[in-house]
């Protein structure tokens, strides 16, 4: 009966194999690369639950170690509505899972001597010039909050904006007067330019003195920009041509094409209890399916499992897939070191360093989390999420679409489910 059991298991596994040999990835055997084939099942157990839950529609994992797949799986309901299966083609919602690949094209261009990391931002984005930094005070007469504003210690840099650490912020998070003005001047309207958006961000002070506190902001959409004006090619345009066709990323960009519509998950949001899950409301989200006028490198493209692995995997291998060369080993190891060794005030970063693009994982000791020291990642708002590990050669990515932020965290609880599978 137990070899029976075993034998069924290998036989899931190897047809998950299989599928994942059709999107083009590289497979073996959970073995061949030092994981249990019976431990990765498990994997299963912990989407199904949530799926028996109703905690989310459906989902695509990934777990890959030594550049090859041994487990990718899609789970669930696409659109629940429908009835639409998931599919290991099924296109997300990536949001902030973009800012790793800005940082990236960034990082190419400073490879061909453009820029220097500590250069100004301004030097290439004049709105970026003479910024102040809003103050907040009490006014003696009325007892409400004033907004006075003092000059920069330094300006803006561009290893700031990789590493947030810009003192720009997002304004719909946080509940300060320069929060309210990011409100108020319509920061992020998908109507618009990423030219547009800096002009903006060039009339609203810093919500902090540059290099001082990590904050979560669009420092990686200004990153755009700076790609656009540098490179002197749209920021699509540039993503396109000198990332996702050299790393046969057929499905990422910034929409999805007509004949692509039927393969673009729904988004779902949870009710009070987490108990049941309804479509959540399409106007509060963009229109995927409309062409982009608003390229934003922070949080704008779509993608699929298949292709944010090759861009990963490339990332693990020192900057190179399949021959093809994105950027250099050392230039890949200096974006997954930590940037923010010296900043005490991290805000919400959790225990984790910062590199340049990446949350960067510290001493287990440290963080109470399963990854090694030096495992880069990033999530994205929809409940989507990736690790790399290269101490155990591990990638890890998990795939869903929940917006608002879930009580339940996802991504966090999918990392151990994958490294109890690894016995070597």
């Amino acid at each position: 009966m137990k070899n029976r059991v075993v034998s069924s298991l290998l036989i899931i596994i190897a047809f998950g194999c299989q599928l994942a040999l059709s999107q083009g990835l590289p497979i073996a055997t959970p073995e061949e690369v030092g994981v249990s084939s019976v431990r990765l099942t498990r994997i299963d157990k912990f989407v199904e639950r949530h799926l028996e839950a109703h905690q989310f529609a459906g989902a695509v994992t990934v777990a890959a170690r030594r550049g090859k797949v041994v487990q990718f799986k899609a789970y669930g309901k696409q659109d629940i509505e429908s009835g639409t299966p998931m599919s290991k083609d099924s296109i997300f919602r990536f949001y902030s899972m973009t800012k790793p690949i800005t940082s990236v094209a960034v990082m190419m261009l400073y490879e061909e001597g453009y820029f220097l990391l500590n250069d100004p931002v301004s030097k290439f984005l004049p709105e970026f010039k003479d910024l102040e930094v809003g103050v907040e005070e009490i006014d003696e007469k009325t007892g409400e909050k004033i907004l006075k504003t003092v000059p920069t210690k330094r300006e803006v840099s561009i290893r700031d904006l990789l590493r947030h650490t810009s003192g720009l912020t997002y304004g719909f998070w946080g509940s300060s007067l320069v929060d309210k003005m990011y409100l108020d001047k319509k920061v992020l309207t998908e109507d618009e330019t990423l030219q547009d958006t800096v002009a903006k961000l060039g009339t609203i002070p810093l919500k902090h003195q540059p290099g001082t506190v990590w904050e979560y902001g669009l420092s990686t959409d200004v990153l755009g920009r700076l790609v656009e004006v540098v490179s002197g090619q749209n920021f699509d345009d540039f993503l396109d041509e000198r990332i996702f066709a050299p790393l046969r990323m057929t499905n990422t960009g910034f929409s999805v094409p007509p004949e692509d519509a039927h393969r673009l998950a729904t988004v779902y949001e949870p009710n009070e209890t987490n108990t049941a899950i309804v479509p959540h409301d399409p106007g509060k989200t963009r229109d995927y399916l409309k062409k982009a006028t608003y390229f934003s490198g922070g949080g704008g493209l779509v993608s699929t499992a298949a292709d944010y692995f090759r861009f990963l995997q490339m990332l693990l291998n020192g900057g190179e897939l399949e021959g093809v060369r994105i950027l250099g080993p050392e230039t890949v190891e200096m974006m997954t070191t930590d940037h923010i060794v010296e900043i005490a005030d991290r805000r919400n970063l959790g225990p984790f360093g910062f590199g340049l693009g990446f949350a960067i994982g510290l001493d287990r000791g440290i963080s109470g989390r399963m990854y090694s020291e030096g495992t880069f990642g990033w999530g994205g708002m929809a409940h989507t999420g990736f690790w790399v590990d290269p101490q155990e050669q591990l990638i890890g990515i998990f795939l869903i679409q929940i917006l608002p932020e879930s009580p339940l965290p996802y991504r966090d609880l999918y990392i151990p489910v994958v490294y109890q599978a690894i016995i070597d």
